[in-house]
Protein backbone atom coordinates (compact mmCIF):
# COMPACT_ATOMS: atom_id res chain seq x y z
CA UNK A 1 0.00 0.00 0.00
CA UNK A 2 1.35 3.56 -0.78
CA UNK A 3 -0.04 6.45 1.14
CA UNK A 4 1.06 10.13 -0.42
CA UNK A 5 0.94 13.21 1.20
CA UNK A 6 1.33 16.67 -0.05
CA UNK A 7 4.10 18.89 1.96
CA UNK A 8 4.15 21.67 -0.63
CA UNK A 9 1.90 23.49 -3.57
CA UNK A 10 0.53 26.39 -5.12
CA UNK A 11 -3.10 25.60 -3.30
CA UNK A 12 -4.30 25.54 0.18
CA UNK A 13 -7.29 23.51 1.35
CA UNK A 14 -9.93 25.16 3.25
CA UNK A 15 -10.06 24.79 6.69
CA UNK A 16 -7.03 23.55 6.78
CA UNK A 17 -4.29 25.70 8.55
CA UNK A 18 -0.74 24.87 6.51
CA UNK A 19 1.36 27.08 3.99
CA UNK A 20 1.09 27.58 0.05
CA UNK A 21 3.75 28.35 -2.48
CA UNK A 22 4.54 28.16 -6.15
CA UNK A 23 6.22 25.15 -5.61
CA UNK A 24 5.76 21.44 -5.08
CA UNK A 25 7.16 18.94 -2.45
CA UNK A 26 5.30 15.00 -2.12
CA UNK A 27 5.81 12.76 1.04
CA UNK A 28 5.33 8.93 -0.73
CA UNK A 29 5.23 5.99 2.38
CA UNK A 30 5.71 2.59 0.65
CA UNK A 31 6.97 -0.59 1.74
CA UNK A 32 8.13 1.04 4.65
CA UNK A 33 9.95 3.34 3.11
CA UNK A 34 9.28 7.08 3.36
CA UNK A 35 10.74 8.99 -0.57
CA UNK A 36 10.43 12.74 -0.55
CA UNK A 37 10.00 13.90 -4.40
CA UNK A 38 11.00 17.52 -4.49
CA UNK A 39 11.27 20.14 -2.07
CA UNK A 40 9.65 23.04 -2.89
CA UNK A 41 10.91 26.85 -3.02
CA UNK A 42 11.60 27.36 0.67
CA UNK A 43 11.27 25.98 3.86
CA UNK A 44 7.22 25.52 3.42
CA UNK A 45 7.58 21.97 2.88
CA UNK A 46 9.59 22.01 6.04
CA UNK A 47 7.00 24.02 8.55
CA UNK A 48 4.06 22.06 7.02
CA UNK A 49 5.79 18.74 7.38
CA UNK A 50 6.30 19.48 11.26
CA UNK A 51 2.58 21.12 11.70
CA UNK A 52 1.27 17.25 10.20
CA UNK A 53 3.28 15.63 12.61
CA UNK A 54 5.83 14.34 9.85
CA UNK A 55 9.84 13.98 10.82
CA UNK A 56 11.73 14.33 7.78
CA UNK A 57 14.64 12.94 9.95
CA UNK A 58 13.44 9.43 9.17
CA UNK A 59 13.15 10.08 4.88
CA UNK A 60 15.09 7.24 2.88
CA UNK A 61 15.44 8.68 -0.05
CA UNK A 62 14.93 12.18 -2.05
CA UNK A 63 14.44 12.35 -5.32
CA UNK A 64 14.32 15.38 -7.43
CA UNK A 65 12.02 15.72 -10.47
CA UNK A 66 14.28 17.82 -11.94
CA UNK A 67 16.65 20.61 -11.01
CA UNK A 68 14.59 24.38 -10.71
CA UNK A 69 14.32 26.08 -7.90
CA UNK A 70 10.95 25.94 -7.25
CA UNK A 71 11.49 21.86 -6.81
CA UNK A 72 14.65 21.97 -5.06
CA UNK A 73 15.24 25.75 -2.88
CA UNK A 74 13.91 23.86 0.22
CA UNK A 75 16.81 21.74 0.14
CA UNK A 76 19.06 24.32 2.00
CA UNK A 77 16.57 24.26 5.00
CA UNK A 78 16.27 20.13 5.07
CA UNK A 79 19.70 20.59 5.74
CA UNK A 80 19.87 23.10 8.08
CA UNK A 81 17.08 20.99 9.77
CA UNK A 82 19.38 17.75 9.56
CA UNK A 83 22.42 19.89 11.17
CA UNK A 84 20.06 21.08 13.74
CA UNK A 85 18.87 17.93 15.06
CA UNK A 86 22.68 16.25 14.51
CA UNK A 87 21.29 14.09 12.16
CA UNK A 88 24.09 11.11 11.38
CA UNK A 89 22.75 8.95 8.51
CA UNK A 90 23.03 10.35 5.00
CA UNK A 91 19.91 10.14 2.88
CA UNK A 92 20.08 8.65 -0.69
CA UNK A 93 19.46 11.96 -3.33
CA UNK A 94 18.36 10.70 -6.95
CA UNK A 95 17.95 12.67 -9.92
CA UNK A 96 18.97 12.89 -13.38
CA UNK A 97 22.41 14.44 -13.92
CA UNK A 98 21.67 17.38 -15.71
CA UNK A 99 19.37 18.75 -12.35
CA UNK A 100 22.73 19.62 -11.03
CA UNK A 101 23.86 21.72 -13.74
CA UNK A 102 24.02 25.68 -14.14
CA UNK A 103 20.35 26.80 -15.27
CA UNK A 104 19.63 30.07 -16.53
CA UNK A 105 16.05 32.21 -17.47
CA UNK A 106 16.76 35.62 -18.56
CA UNK A 107 19.44 36.25 -16.77
CA UNK A 108 18.44 35.02 -13.51
CA UNK A 109 19.74 31.26 -12.04
CA UNK A 110 16.55 29.23 -11.67
CA UNK A 111 18.71 26.03 -10.51
CA UNK A 112 19.53 24.27 -7.31
CA UNK A 113 21.53 26.39 -5.27
CA UNK A 114 23.93 24.19 -3.44
CA UNK A 115 27.17 22.38 -5.46
CA UNK A 116 26.67 19.06 -5.70
CA UNK A 117 30.15 18.63 -3.27
CA UNK A 118 27.88 20.21 -0.67
CA UNK A 119 24.88 17.76 -0.84
CA UNK A 120 26.99 14.87 -0.67
CA UNK A 121 27.87 15.90 3.36
CA UNK A 122 24.52 14.83 3.71
CA UNK A 123 23.16 12.74 0.64
CA UNK A 124 24.26 9.74 -0.87
CA UNK A 125 24.20 11.60 -4.32
CA UNK A 126 23.28 8.96 -7.49
CA UNK A 127 22.75 10.40 -10.54
CA UNK A 128 20.25 8.45 -12.89
CA UNK A 129 19.69 8.57 -16.26
CA UNK A 130 18.02 4.77 -16.29
CA UNK A 131 14.64 3.86 -14.86
CA UNK A 132 15.41 1.97 -11.54
CA UNK A 133 13.24 0.51 -8.85
CA UNK A 134 12.56 2.45 -4.81
CA UNK A 135 10.87 -0.19 -4.11
CA UNK A 136 9.53 -3.30 -5.42
CA UNK A 137 6.52 -1.63 -7.12
CA UNK A 138 8.02 2.03 -7.06
CA UNK A 139 9.96 3.19 -10.03
CA UNK A 140 12.29 5.82 -10.72
CA UNK A 141 11.58 6.93 -14.59
CA UNK A 142 14.94 8.66 -15.18
CA UNK A 143 15.06 10.32 -18.89
CA UNK A 144 11.47 10.54 -20.36
CA UNK A 145 11.59 9.68 -24.00
CA UNK A 146 9.76 12.84 -26.42
CA UNK A 147 8.35 10.12 -28.15
CA UNK A 148 4.59 12.42 -29.88
CA UNK A 149 5.24 15.86 -31.63
CA UNK A 150 3.84 18.08 -29.57
CA UNK A 151 5.01 18.36 -26.22
CA UNK A 152 8.16 19.82 -25.23
CA UNK A 153 9.03 21.81 -28.20
CA UNK A 154 10.36 25.11 -26.57
CA UNK A 155 13.95 25.23 -24.59
CA UNK A 156 13.34 27.02 -20.95
CA UNK A 157 16.40 29.18 -20.56
CA UNK A 158 19.60 27.92 -20.75
CA UNK A 159 21.58 25.23 -19.01
CA UNK A 160 25.45 24.28 -18.73
CA UNK A 161 26.52 21.17 -20.37
CA UNK A 162 29.09 18.33 -19.00
CA UNK A 163 31.97 21.26 -20.13
CA UNK A 164 30.23 24.13 -18.44
CA UNK A 165 29.10 25.30 -21.64
CA UNK A 166 25.57 27.10 -22.02
CA UNK A 167 23.14 25.78 -24.02
CA UNK A 168 19.50 25.85 -24.69
CA UNK A 169 17.76 23.82 -21.74
CA UNK A 170 14.96 20.92 -23.40
CA UNK A 171 14.90 19.90 -19.74
CA UNK A 172 16.32 16.48 -20.75
CA UNK A 173 16.53 16.10 -16.57
CA UNK A 174 12.86 16.28 -16.03
CA UNK A 175 11.22 12.90 -14.72
CA UNK A 176 8.44 11.45 -12.70
CA UNK A 177 8.18 8.23 -10.28
CA UNK A 178 5.12 5.33 -11.10
CA UNK A 179 3.64 3.02 -8.49
CA UNK A 180 2.32 -0.66 -9.87
CA UNK A 181 -1.17 -0.15 -7.60
CA UNK A 182 -3.35 -3.00 -7.56
CA UNK A 183 -5.86 -0.89 -9.73
CA UNK A 184 -2.99 0.45 -11.79
CA UNK A 185 -0.78 2.65 -12.37
CA UNK A 186 -0.03 5.66 -9.83
CA UNK A 187 1.58 8.52 -11.76
CA UNK A 188 3.49 11.10 -9.81
CA UNK A 189 4.84 14.27 -11.67
CA UNK A 190 6.98 17.32 -10.43
CA UNK A 191 6.35 19.75 -13.49
CA UNK A 192 6.22 17.71 -16.46
CA UNK A 193 8.44 19.49 -18.08
CA UNK A 194 9.12 16.43 -20.67
CA UNK A 195 5.62 16.60 -21.55
CA UNK A 196 2.50 14.88 -19.46
CA UNK A 197 1.80 12.63 -22.10
CA UNK A 198 4.96 11.60 -22.68
CA UNK A 199 5.51 10.50 -19.13
CA UNK A 200 2.63 8.66 -19.31
CA UNK A 201 3.47 6.74 -22.15
CA UNK A 202 6.97 5.80 -21.05
CA UNK A 203 5.29 4.84 -17.71
CA UNK A 204 3.01 2.16 -19.82
CA UNK A 205 6.05 1.05 -21.91
CA UNK A 206 7.80 0.18 -18.61
CA UNK A 207 5.34 -1.60 -17.01
CA UNK A 208 3.31 -2.55 -19.17
CA UNK A 209 -0.33 -1.77 -20.35
CA UNK A 210 -2.55 -1.60 -17.34
CA UNK A 211 -4.98 0.81 -16.52
CA UNK A 212 -3.46 4.10 -15.18
CA UNK A 213 -5.38 4.67 -11.22
CA UNK A 214 -4.49 8.50 -10.82
CA UNK A 215 -1.83 11.50 -12.34
CA UNK A 216 -0.46 13.39 -9.49
CA UNK A 217 1.34 16.66 -9.71
CA UNK A 218 2.57 19.47 -12.16
CA UNK A 219 1.40 19.14 -15.58
CA UNK A 220 3.61 22.09 -16.69
CA UNK A 221 -0.06 23.16 -18.76
CA UNK A 222 0.10 27.18 -18.50
CA UNK A 223 -1.32 29.59 -20.51
CA UNK A 224 -1.30 26.45 -23.09
CA UNK A 225 -1.95 27.23 -26.69
CA UNK A 226 -5.20 25.93 -28.27
CA UNK A 227 -3.17 23.23 -30.20
CA UNK A 228 -1.10 21.75 -27.63
CA UNK A 229 -4.09 21.51 -25.32
CA UNK A 230 -6.16 19.62 -27.99
CA UNK A 231 -3.70 17.48 -28.51
CA UNK A 232 -2.84 16.75 -25.19
CA UNK A 233 -6.48 16.10 -24.38
CA UNK A 234 -7.04 13.85 -27.19
CA UNK A 235 -3.92 11.62 -25.95
CA UNK A 236 -5.34 11.37 -22.28
CA UNK A 237 -8.83 11.18 -23.59
CA UNK A 238 -7.49 7.98 -24.84
CA UNK A 239 -5.57 6.25 -22.10
CA UNK A 240 -7.60 3.96 -19.28
CA UNK A 241 -7.17 6.92 -16.94
CA UNK A 242 -9.48 6.62 -13.75
CA UNK A 243 -8.64 9.90 -12.40
CA UNK A 244 -6.11 12.94 -11.89
CA UNK A 245 -5.15 14.93 -9.66
CA UNK A 246 -3.35 18.15 -11.40
CA UNK A 247 -1.67 21.06 -9.64
CA UNK A 248 1.50 23.27 -9.37
CA UNK A 249 1.89 24.37 -12.68
CA UNK A 250 -1.27 23.30 -14.02
CA UNK A 251 -3.32 26.69 -14.28
CA UNK A 252 -7.11 26.51 -14.00
CA UNK A 253 -8.45 26.92 -17.81
CA UNK A 254 -6.14 24.07 -18.02
CA UNK A 255 -7.62 22.10 -15.40
CA UNK A 256 -11.17 23.03 -17.07
CA UNK A 257 -10.29 21.39 -19.98
CA UNK A 258 -9.05 18.45 -18.54
CA UNK A 259 -12.21 17.70 -16.69
CA UNK A 260 -14.21 17.87 -19.69
CA UNK A 261 -12.48 14.49 -21.09
CA UNK A 262 -11.36 13.32 -17.56
CA UNK A 263 -12.31 12.96 -13.68
CA UNK A 264 -10.20 16.03 -12.19
CA UNK A 265 -9.91 16.28 -8.23
CA UNK A 266 -9.14 18.54 -6.29
CA UNK A 267 -5.56 18.84 -4.25
CA UNK A 268 -3.35 20.87 -2.60
CA UNK A 269 -1.32 21.20 0.71
CA UNK A 270 -1.81 18.23 3.10
CA UNK A 271 -4.07 16.53 0.81
CA UNK A 272 -3.80 12.54 1.02
CA UNK A 273 -3.89 9.94 -1.04
CA UNK A 274 -3.77 5.93 -0.68
CA UNK A 275 -3.67 2.76 -2.88
CA UNK A 276 -3.59 -0.64 -2.64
Amino acid sequence: MMQLTVLCDNNTIIDQYFLGEPGFSLLIEEAGQKILLDTGYSNVFLSNAQLMGIDLKELDALVISHGHDDHTGGLTSLIKYYEASHMSKKVKLIAHPQAFETKLNHGREIGLNLKESALAGYFYVQKAKEPCYLTERLLYLGQIPRTNHFENKTAIGLCGDAHGRLEPDRMLDDTALVYKSKQGLVIMTGCSHSGICNIIQYAKELCGEQPIADVIGGFHLLDTEKTLMDQTLAYLSAQNIAKMHPCHCTDLQAKIALSRVLPVEEIGVSSRFTYA
